[in-house]
């Protein structure tokens, strides 16, 4: 051990604490990340991988007017030469700019299986596809090795790239452009070529124009679809003054032949998707108004989505607000003008920002480029000058080089010349020596004075190189521009039908059984005793209505809870716990269920004796532990709800468990939406306490109605008229029953 000590006494040694070393390494990362994988440059548009594939493939000589080679040879190319990463992601990135329903500009012109708008990423392996350059490519490598861009040694410094391509367009505006780094992320939306190139003339005319200004010549952004995009105008401005916000583009359809046709589909958005999500809800009964579904789409209809409505009578609009809601035929986009600026920093620009920043990327890129030009112009005028002294003077020149042994120097001295010129003047061939070159050389000489003239002249002038500028981009808005795709309409918000609209309205009976099992029977006309029970179960409560409706059921402990009807199991097979839907409290049982209208009164009481009149409506509850209503004290219980058909007419009636039986008006009750209660039937309260007393039962009873009460193996009828006996003042102890009624075991009305 102590051998090895002694190799590392000569080594120094930096000792860092474990965060600041850590905090270092993750911010190296983090601007790794940002600058040299994820964000886009404002120059160019172009992330790194993108940018040296289009290099890797112009060095290839895959231009647009060359044949197709495997893809497997530019990506090769790629990782050995500039991008040491994964094949896959780097293949990838390729394919996006390839794919014309990603690009609103391909920059690569593919061959063979490149995806499809409803799976993007079913492109075939690069060992089977092919590709070269697309036409668009140019703009951004054309002027590329006139000294317009710097070069950068690749990554293991045996060659050099390109640290931006002299874009001739805006392109970070043209494609779409995604990426997620460390701490931040770009969404730049496509726009339209025209547009683009228009603000930008505009610009160069009034360098102080504003984001208004510029609005008149870029609508907003175009995608590669022909959805609508149906953001508002002042949010797109919005979005275009702050550099970040939302967009929302809708699909297009039109109605052929009684159906619907989608024709359109938002950018990114996959037709196969989008049916999917319909034939869910329409395997789901949500959506009763379309009776089928196809996928018409082909080469000459790329999206034809047909969508059959179940009848003329089906509002064709309405059911298309309601898909845009549900469906993926709406969609939202997320814009962040995040990008890498001429300063190398990242930071979100807005739209008048971009513009600028690139013109000044455009003007240096121009100059540099004509700086390039002069310097070669200049260095030809200085070597044609040279040929010409020796044009003039070729006797001369012939007997200085025959009779020494290095004319250089003395042709050098002769003519005051320099070392180019007197190098180019021994390169000359004896068959240049005619009289024909001289004049070659001096229309040359006179060529490319006047165009260094020109260059300096430009140079020299902001103005000139302005005009420049807007000359090549009104050349390349002629090559390259097209009409918008993505047309700008605005539309409200769409909104999905309401649930209970979707579902049928069918008459339906909603069965309660003691043991709390549901179960739904088409029809009103059902007798829910005839219905099979489980095992020690029966039949304990049931109420009709539609199936488009919400039943409510009232538990012991005097919650009630709403469920929609039309999702019970049918009335043919045992049912479903109803507590599998809600949440009640520990040990409640249910007791009742109830369906009516909203302005329907119910009669609500505990075994306490108290109760009071409630508005249906006002009991509706969406949560599942219910709503409490009815305040039942301990001990108690919460009876079964009496429907109230007429709060003028119709007579309370309880029963006590002791034989005695009150009745009294109903409008003697207060209507209330939740509580105790007034007392209905005097039980003493120590009485109560003990179990002794309690009232079993209450109801509602009409003219013409009749009470059914049962007492062991005996049971009586009492009428409504016949009532009159027991009638007294709510809140009193009742008369008892005829002889054999001491103890009422159960009571309903018939």
């Amino acid at each position: 051990m102590a051998k090895n000590k002694d190799l590392f006494n000569d080594i120094e040694i930096e000792e860092l604490p474990l965060s600041t070393f850590t905090e270092k390494a993750y911010l190296d990362y983090s601007m790794y990340v940002i600058l040299d994988r994820a964000l886009p440059h404002i120059g160019d548009g172009l992330k790194p991988v993108q940018r040296r594939i289009i290099y890797a493939m112009s060095q290839l000589g895959l231009s647009a007017v060359s044949k197709h080679k495997k893809s497997a040879r530019t990506i090769g190319d790629v990782l050995g030469k500039y991008h040491p990463h994964g094949d896959s992601a780097c293949y990838e990135a390729m394919v996006l700019m390839a794919q014309p329903f990603t690009y609103r500009y391909p920059l690569v012109d593919g061959q063979g299986n490149w995806g499809s708008q409803d799976d993007p990423k079913s492109f075939a392996a690069m060992r089977y596809t092919e590709s070269r350059l697309a036409k668009f490519s140019k703009s951004l490598l054309q002027e590329l090795a006139q000294g317009t861009v710097d070069w950068v040694p690749n990554f293991d410094g045996e060659m050099t790239e390109p640290s931006l391509l002299p874009s001739r367009m805006p392109h970070i505006l043209l494609n779409n452009t995604q990426g997620i780094a460390v701490g931040m992320a770009t969404d730049i939306p496509s726009h339209n070529l025209v547009e683009v190139g228009n603000a930008c003339i505009h610009l160069l005319d009034k360098p102080k124009a504003k984001l208004d200004d510029v609005l008149k010549y870029i609508e907003g952004p175009d995608y590669p679809t022909d959805a609508e995009i149906i953001t508002s105008k002042s949010d797109i401005r919005t979005i275009y003054e702050t550099g970040h916000g939302s967009l929302r583009a809708r699909a297009m359809y039109e109605k052929e032949d009684g159906e619907i046709i989608v024709k359109a589909l938002p950018f990114q958005v996959s037709g196969a998707k989008v049916l999917e999500q319909i034939a869910a809800q329409m395997q789901a009964k949500k959506l009763p108004m379309v009776e089928d579904l196809r996928d018409e789409s082909d080469h000459e209809n790329p999206t034809r989505l047909v969508i059959v409505p179940r009848s003329n009578r089906v509002d064709v609009d309405s059911v298309m607000q309601h898909l845009f809601a549900t469906t993926d035929l709406e969609r939202t986009y997320r814009v962040n003008m995040n990008m890498i600026g001429l300063d190398g920093r990242p930071q979100v620009k807005n739209l008048v920002t971009i513009l600028k920043e690139w013109l000044k990327f455009r003007m240096e890129t121009v100059r540099r480029r004509l700086q390039w030009r002069l310097d070669k112009v200049e260095k030809r005028l200085h070597i044609l000058e040279g040929l010409m002294i020796a044009y003039l003077n070729i006797d001369e020149v012939i007997k200085i080089i025959r009779n020494n042994d290095d004319p250089k120097p003395v042709l050098m001295k002769r003519f005051k010349i320099s070392d180019e010129q007197a190098e180019a003047i021994l390169e000359l061939k004896l068959r240049h020596l005619a009289q024909l070159e001289e004049m070659k050389i001096q229309g040359e000489l006179d060529e490319l004075e006047a165009e260094r003239d020109n260059l300096q002249t430009t140079l020299g002038s902001e103005r000139r190189m302005k005009t420049l500028i807007k000359k090549e981009l009104k050349e390349d808005i002629e090559m390259y521009g097209d009409e918008r795709r993505s047309p700008i309409v605005e539309r409200d918000a769409a909104q999905a039908i309401a649930e209970a609209d979707l579902i049928p309205s069918e008459p339906v009976t909603v069965v309660l059984s003691e043991r709390g099992w549901v179960r739904a029977a088409k029809g009103l006309d059902v007798d829910p005793t005839s219905l099979n029970y489980k095992s020690g179960d029966a039949y304990q409560s049931s109420a009709g209505g539609r199936s488009n409706a919400s039943a409510m059921f009232l538990d012991s402990t005097g919650r009630v809870y709403c469920v929609p009807a039309h999702g019970f199991p049918s009335a043919r097979g045992l049912g479903e716990p109803i507590s599998g839907r809600v949440k009640p409290p520990d040990g409640a049982r249910f007791i009742s269920v109830m369906m009516d209208d909203d302005d329907a009164r119910y009669l609500f009481a505990s075994s306490a004796g108290y109760g009071f009149v409630a508005r249906l409506g006002d009991l509706v509850s969406r949560n599942k532990a219910g709503k409490s209503v009815l305040s039942v004290p301990a001990g108690g219980t919460a009876l079964k709800a009496a429907s109230v058909k007429s709060l003028k007419e119709d007579l309370v009636v309880a029963i006590s468990n002791g034989g005695s039986l009150l009745a009294f008006p109903i409008k003697e009750l207060p209507e209330m939406a939740r509580g105790k209660g007034n007392k209905i039937y005097n039980i003493p309260g120590k009485k109560f306490k003990d179990g002794e007393e309690s009232m079993i039962a209450v109801f509602v009873m009409s003219p013409g109605s009749k009470l059914r009460i049962v007492s062991g193996k005996r049971h009586t009828s009492i009428k409504f008229k016949e009532l009159k006996d027991y009638t007294g003042t709510r809140g009193q102890r009742g008369r008892k029953l005829p002889r054999g009624f001491q103890k009422v075991d159960s009571a309903e009305l018939e």
